[in-house]
C-alpha cells in the first residue's frame, strides 16, 4: 500500500521537473511556476533519497539556476522565473530571504555527498564562499547568531524575527555539509561557536552571559526550544521545523531530546490529521502578536488561527520531523507520522495540498505542491530504507 503513495509523490516531482529545475507546484499559479531555492532544494533532497536519476538531474539544474543568478553581494535568489521570453529574479518580497543562502549550500553539498562527487562542490566553491561571507555579515554584532528580518525565511508571513532558531540551525547544517569537503579548522570553530550560543540563549540552565538577559529571565522554558528572540523579547511558540533540525543535528542533551520527542507526539496526537502544526499554539485575535501577524501580508491575509503558518499543518515540515524520529530510533513514531503524511497528501485524489487547517482538516494553499510530495519521499526512504543525509 505504501508504494501507491510513494509512486504518486515521485510522479508529481516528475511533473514539476523542467530544464531549469523544480517548480514549486504543478498548479497553474504564477508565483509557483518558478524555481525556488528552498522548495527546489527540498525537492532535490527527495530526489537524492529516491535515487531517481531523472529527478537528480533536475536537482542539478535547480542548483545551476540558483548559482547563475546569485547577486553580486552573495545573495541566492529566493526564486527565478525563466521562460522563453523573460527572466525574473527575486531575492525576496517584503524582506530578503536568509534561508535561500543556507538551503543552496546544503543542496550543493548534499548532492556532492550522496553522489560521491566532490568536484561538484568545488565547482560552486566561489558561490559558497560568498554566501558564507554574507552570513557572517548578517550577524551584525559578530556574536555568531544570524539576525533575520521578519519575513526573512520560509515562514514569510509569520511573526518570527531577530535570532530565529530555524535559521541558526540551517546555517549549522550548511557549514557542516560544506566542511565535510573543505575541512577548514575555522569552519569547525564557527560551528562550535554557533552551537554554544544556541545552547546559551535557547536552552535553560546556562550560567553564561545571554544576548538578552532580561528577556531570557522572563520566559518559562518548555519541552522544546522557543522559535526566536529579538530586542523586544522571546517568541515562545513551538517551531516544528526548527525542533526537527535540533534532533537531526543532535544539538541539546539526550534528556531534552526525549522531552521534545514526547511533546511532539502529544501535539500530533491531539490533531485530527495526526500531523505536527508548523507553529504551535496558534496566535488568536486577543493575543499580543495578533496585529503584528495580521499586518504581515503583502496581498491577502492567510494566517487565521489553525491555518497556514499560524498553527496550520504542512506535510513538508512533518517530513523532516519523520526523519528526525527515525534518526533517534523512534521507529513507531516515524511509521505513524509517515502514514499521516501520506493520508494528507492523498486527500482529493492525491492533490498534495500545501497545508491544512489543523482544526477542520480543510486544505489551504496551492494543490500539487512539490515539497508536499518531497515530504512523502523523504519520510518513506528514511523509514523503509534508513536513508540518511550528511548532518
Amino acid at each position: 500500500m505504501s508504494a501507491i503513495y510513494y509512486n504518486n509523490s515521485i510522479a508529481l516531482l516528475h511533473t514539476v521537473s523542467t530544464s531549469k529545475g523544480f517548480l514549486a507546484s504543478a498548479e497553474n499559479t504564477s508565483n509557483y511556476k518558478r524555481v525556488w531555492a528552498r522548495d527546489g532544494v527540498i525537492c532535490g533532497l527527495a530526489a537524492l533519497a529516491s535515487g531517481d536519476e531523472k529527478l537528480i538531474s533536475t536537482f542539478k539544474n535547480t542548483l545551476e539556476t540558483l548559482a547563475k543568478y546569485q547577486h553580486e553581494m552573495g545573495t541566492i535568489p529566493s526564486n527565478v522565473l525563466v521562460s522563453e521570453d523573460q527572466i525574473e529574479v527575486s531575492y525576496g518580497g517584503l524582506a530578503g530571504r536568509v534561508d535561500a543562502i543556507t538551503w543552496f549550500i546544503i543542496g550543493v553539498c548534499q548532492y556532492g555527498f550522496i553522489k560521491n562527487d566532490p568536484e561538484f562542490v568545488s565547482k560552486f566553491s566561489n558561490q559558497i564562499e560568498k554566501c558564507l561571507f554574507l552570513l557572517n555579515a548578517w550577524e551584525f554584532n559578530n556574536k555568531h547568531l544570524l539576525y533575520v528580518p521578519q519575513s526573512g525565511n520560509w515562514a514569510d508571513e509569520y511573526v518570527t524575527d531577530g535570532y530565529v532558531l530555524y535559521d541558526q540551525l540551517l546555517r549549522i547544517w550548511a557549514l557542516k555539509s560544506y566542511n565535510h569537503f573543505v575541512k577548514k579548522v575555522e569552519i569547525d570553530e564557527k560551528i562550535n561557536a554557533i552551537i554554544e550560543q544556541i545552547s546559551i540563549n535557547f536552552f535553560p540552565d546556562s550560567s553564561k552571559e545571554k544576548f538578552h538577559p532580561k528577556a531570557y529571565n522572563s520566559i518559562t522554558f518548555k519541552n522544546y526550544a522557543p522559535c526566536s528572540f529579538s530586542p523586544s523579547g522571546y517568541k515562545e511558540q513551538f517551531d516544528a521545523f526548527a525542533n526537527a533540525l535540533l534532533l537531526l543535528l543532535n544539538i541539546g542533551s539526550t534528556e531534552f531530546h526525549n522531552k521534545l520527542i514526547n511533546y511532539s507526539q502529544i501535539v500530533a496526537d491531539e490533531t485530527k490529521l495526526g500531523l505536527l502544526p508548523a507553529f504551535w499554539p496558534p496566535i488568536f485575535p486577543e493575543d499580543e502578536y495578533w496585529n503584528l501577524l495580521k499586518r504581515n501580508c503583502k496581498y491577502e491575509f492567510r494566517n487565521y488561527p489553525y491555518e497556514f503558518h499560524n498553527g496550520g499543518s504542512w506535510s513538508m515540515v512533518n517530513g523532516f520531523f519523520c526523519m528526525a524520529y527515525r534518526e533517534k530510533n523512534e521507529d513507531e513514531k516515524a511509521h505513524l507520522l509517515l502514514e499521516n503524511i501520506n493520508k494528507a497528501n492523498a486527500i482529493n485524489n492525491f492533490s498534495f495540498y500545501e497545508n491544512f487547517n489543523t482544526q477542520t482538516q480543510e486544505p489551504n494553499g496551492v494543490a500539487f505542491c512539490a515539497w508536499s510530495a518531497a515530504a512523502g519521499i523523504l519520510a518513506h526512504q528514511s523509514v523503509y530504507n534508513n536513508f540518511k543525509f550528511l548532518f
